[in-house]
């Protein structure tokens, strides 16, 4: 009986130590979950630029295919349009008529989600074609 005692007694010693542990390791373990996040986010980010250039290059060949005259202003013009502001501060595009074909290429900038920690190094492009109307 007696060593049963001395059993238990150990065992809720060695709990006592351990008390604790849990919140010790949670604590260690938080940057790198946040990393993690942030790593993510930016990803999402990288994607969701290639999006927008595709969308904003296939608005601007459109636009400029459709319009009489300055296809470049209506070119330039229907690639902004759409874009968040973020976006539109470093956005470029350009427009050109090739074999009957309006093509535009719209450049954008990635955002950051940690300034000065990561830069993406070069800009996302997006490349559409429209036929010329008329």
């Amino acid at each position: 009986m007696a060593t049963m005692e001395m059993a238990e007694t150990g065992i809720g010693r060695r709990r006592d130590r351990d008390r604790g542990q849990t919140a010790i390791e949670f604590v260690g373990v938080t940057p790198l979950i946040i990393l993690l996040l942030v790593a993510l986010w930016q990803c999402a980010l990288i994607g969701y630029t290639f999006s927008l250039a595709s969308n904003a290059a296939d608005e601007a060949a459109r636009a400029a295919s459709g319009a009489e005259r300055y296809q470049q202003l209506a070119c330039k013009r229907a690639a902004k349009e759409d874009l968040p502001e973020v976006w539109k501060g470093a956005s470029r595009a350009h427009c050109r008529l090739d074999r009957g074909l309006y093509k535009s290429t719209v450049k954008l900038r990635v955002p950051v989600l940690v300034p000065g920690v990561l830069n993406f190094p070069f800009p996302v492009e997006g490349n559409a074609a429209s036929v010329r109307e008329g």
